[in-house]
Parts: structure tokens; C-alpha cells; sequence
């Protein structure tokens, strides 16, 4: 990695130009950054400077995270929500296509996924997916690999550098779908994340996250925490020289709440959850939550 994207560097860089905001009773507002606490203010510019040293080696350390089948997980995440409105099975009064909203996702690695399930399985070329991201070196990554599938310069497919907390360019009810995969641990407000989503999306419009969780059994628990904090730093060292990120990546999966506290979240910001709220993935290694937003709250 080049020096611009030394993670110590990035976050020696932040301490210095950004002064811990206040809180009412004037002590700074703190958060979680993997096990340490900081100041609010830093942590959006630590995960950046995470995100920007692993930008260009994305893919590989999702498999070192997810035991190499992180590939599966998003195909089942894809296929399950079925994107697309098949012109044989829908109404002609319905509007064509979907509107995707794919949050954290720079590298494409949904998006492309969306597109080719859109127009392969359900026949539909009009389903279209805004890729938004807050970190410029991963949407920087996803437009190089989106070069690689039919959809580089269709307007099918857009990226825009935004945070999650803030969708002002986004319209209220205006989105079918809003995607979120492994992305959503790094938001410093959560809570204010799965408002904004309640807000962008149309009545009866669909919240659904892919997510890194708590592994339901016990034995296989300990096995995948010592791999965890005992591998995955130390490979992040080896094969990218940085292993302060990967730290902070086990951390931030070890700090994320667990499956029934985060469907709570997401009743909380409104959203009717089917049945339980949430499918374990591999022993519950991920998790795939879904909210609905009911068609009487429109904003």
C-alpha cells in the first residue's frame, strides 16, 4: 500500500485537524471505534481511513472475515429479494422497474448482483441501483470493476459519495428497495441510518441488510473468535501490511449488537418486521434483517 492510504497516517491526520464536538454538558460525545472509545468526530474519519487502505483488496478480506463464503451469503441476500419487476407477471399499470438504493456499497458487489438478477431472472431492463458510499477510494474501486459487467455507462447504474446519516439528494418515498451489506457496524449512528431509510423508501418499500453477527453455537463460536482476533489481524499484516484495519474490522463485528437487539432497532425506526426479523447465515456468522415500511406512515 502507498503511503496515502496508511491507515496511522489517515488517523494521525484526523486527531489533528478535528476538535471533539461537545455535548450539552460539555464533554466531548463519544463512541465506539472496534473496542476502543473516541470521540464522535473521529470515528467517521477512522472507518474512512480504514476503508480507503482495504479499498483495492476489498474482496480478500471478506474472505478472511467470512471463512471465503461471503460470495454465497450476498447471492442468497440477492435471490432472496428477488429484484425486478418481470413484464409477463406485472401489472401494465405498474411502473417499470425497481428503484435500488444500495448503501455502503462501493465496490458494486450488490449492485451488479441486483442488475444481473433484474435482467436475467425477472426480464427486466429498467431496474436501475444507486451505489452510495461515503468513502471515495471504494467507489473509486466499484466504477473500475463496473467497467468489467454491461452496466459501466448505463443509466441503470449510478454512484454517488454520500453518508448514510444524510441522504439529502435523495427524495422522501421514492425508493423500492434500500440495501445495506456489511456496512452498517462502521455507521457511527446507527439509529439515524435506519431512519433515513425509513424516510427514502416508498410505503411498502423494503429495508434489507447483510451483516456480520453473533454465532449461535457455542463451540463453533470459540473456534471462529480465535480465528477472528488470532488470524485475521496477522494476515491483514502479511498480505496488506496494514493490520491496524483488520483489527478494527474483527472489533466492529465483535461490538455490532446481536440479532434480536438490532431487529429491535429497526421496529424502532419504524419498520414492520416480518417473523422473526432476521435469518442466521452459516450458524450465524451473518445475518440478513428485513424491515417494511408500512404503507400508512408515508412522510
Amino acid at each position: 500500500m502507498g503511503e496515502s492510504r496508511c491507515f496511522s497516517c489517515s488517523v494521525r491526520q484526523a486527531q489533528q485537524q478535528t476538535p471533539p464536538p461537545k455535548s450539552p454538558q460539555g464533554r466531548p460525545q463519544t463512541t465506539h471505534f472496534g473496542f476502543e472509545t473516541i470521540s464522535e468526530a473521529l470515528k467517521e474519519q477512522r472507518v474512512g481511513a480504514v476503508f480507503s487502505s482495504v479499498a483495492s483488496s476489498y474482496d480478500s478480506m471478506n474472505d478472511f472475515m467470512s471463512l471465503g463464503i461471503h460470495r454465497l451469503w450476498k447471492d442468497h441476500f440477492v435471490r432472496n429479494l428477488n429484484p425486478g419487476r418481470n413484464p409477463l407477471t406485472s401489472s401494465s399499470s405498474q411502473e417499470q422497474g425497481w428503484n435500488i438504493l444500495d448503501i455502503a456499497g462501493g465496490t458494486g458487489d450488490i449492485a451488479f448482483r441486483m442488475l444481473d438478477h433484474a435482467s436475467t431472472i425477472n426480464h427486466d431492463a429498467h431496474t436501475k441501483v444507486t451505489v452510495a458510499d461515503i468513502n471515495p477510494e471504494m467507489l473509486t474501486e466499484g466504477k473500475k470493476r463496473a467497467l468489467q459487467t454491461p452496466y459501466a455507462r448505463s443509466p441503470r447504474l449510478k454512484f454517488v459519495e454520500a453518508n448514510a446519516e444524510k441522504l439529502d439528494m435523495i427524495p422522501s418515498n421514492s425508493i423500492d428497495l434500500y440495501t445495506v451489506a456489511f456496512g452498517i457496524r462502521n455507521f457511527t449512528h446507527k439509529e439515524a441510518a435506519l431512519k433515513e431509510a425509513f424516510r427514502v423508501l416508498k410505503p411498502g418499500g423494503v429495508f434489507a441488510c447483510l451483516e456480520f453477527s453473533k454465532v449461535n453455537n457455542p463451540l463453533f463460536d470459540a473456534v471462529y473468535q480465535r480465528w477472528s482476533f488470532g488470524a485475521i489481524p496477522l494476515i491483514g499484516q502479511l498480505v496488506a501490511g496494514d493490520r491496524d484495519s483488520y483489527q478494527y474490522l474483527v472489533e466492529s463485528i465483535a461490538r455490532f449488537p446481536s440479532q434480536t437487539e438490532f431487529s429491535d432497532m429497526i421496529k424502532d425506526a419504524g419498520f414492520l418486521v416480518p417473523g422473526k426479523g432476521y435469518e442466521d447465515l452459516t450458524n450465524g456468522i451473518a445475518a440478513i434483517h428485513k424491515g417494511v415500511k408500512p404503507a400508512e406512515k408515508s412522510l
